[in-house]
């Protein structure tokens, strides 16, 4: 397993103190929590707050509108990778043997690169925020070689980890891969210039019925989002939606 080093992370947390103190009384617990390690995983339903869930049930509503379109499905700001993951088991429910739906994440695994002034005055974070641990991208590759052990055709692999700027990695990904049709793009770098360079890389591998998924979209504090998307795509010619079981995360149907 990768030898992973802890360090101080960067989060924004809208929480009341309260639901703070609740959360850790949840982590304490789970690091307690007194049951046989051959039992851990298949119960950590234990521990899976409201917020948590209805982000697992927003990502099972995309893929279903995916599951009858072809393509791959890219991630643009990949941090820890739970939704990779999430979604690497969802293709085992949903679509074990489709080879071609391969699981891309660009990140740099070192925190923001590359913000402007058209990330606003609201945001305090700065370039580096947002980073993971030392070596994490080796650790992250295992867990989805786990995922996809776990399903067949496990000896073809469907998942990669793209490191890097990607105002530079993306261009060239799609350069080398000019087959590639984009069935599902979540944009979660949360900054305005990477965002930009995703949408305007992959516009000519979208087609109708690609999905794209946007974590900040008419957000305040990180406003690049939505610039990017409209400086890329006429929004007026948009149906920007969201599912009611979330508060942030929007999507849009080509």
């Amino acid at each position: 397993m990768a030898d992973i080093k802890t360090q101080k992370h960067d989060a924004i947390v809208l929480s009341s103190q309260s639901e703070k103190d609740l959360q850790l009384k949840f982590i304490e617990m789970l690091k307690q929590a007194p049951l046989p390690e051959d039992e851990l995983l298949a119960n950590l339903g234990l521990f899976l707050s409201s917020k948590s869930l209805s982000r697992i049930l927003f990502f099972y509503e995309i893929y279903r509108k995916i599951i009858n379109t072809h393509g791959v499905v890219m991630e643009f700001g990949v941090r820890w990778g739970q939704t990779l993951s999430l979604l690497s088991a969802l293709r085992g429910i949903f679509e074990p043997f489709n080879r071609h739906r391969k699981i891309i994440g660009f990140d740099t695994f070192a925190g923001f690169k590359g913000m402007s002034d058209k990330d606003g005055k609201l945001c305090k974070t700065t370039d580096g925020s947002f980073s993971v641990s030392e070596n994490y991208q080796q650790y992250l590759g295992e867990i989805l070689a786990l995922q996809e052990a776990l399903n067949p055709i496990s000896h073809l692999k469907k998942f990669e980890l793209v490191q890097g700027d990607a105002t530079e990695t993306i261009p060239a990904y799609l350069k080398r891969q000019p087959e590639t049709l984009v069935s599902l793009a979540i944009f979660d770098f949360d900054i305005y210039q990477p965002t930009k360079v995703a949408l305007e890389a992959i516009k000519p591998h979208l087609f109708k019925g690609s999905v794209l998924v946007f974590d900040e979209l008419a957000d305040d504090i990180f406003p690049g989002e939505t610039i990017a998307l409209r400086e890329v795509f006429d929004v007026t010619n948009l149906k920007v939606e969201r599912m009611p079981m979330t508060a942030r995360v929007s999507y849009v149907v080509l």
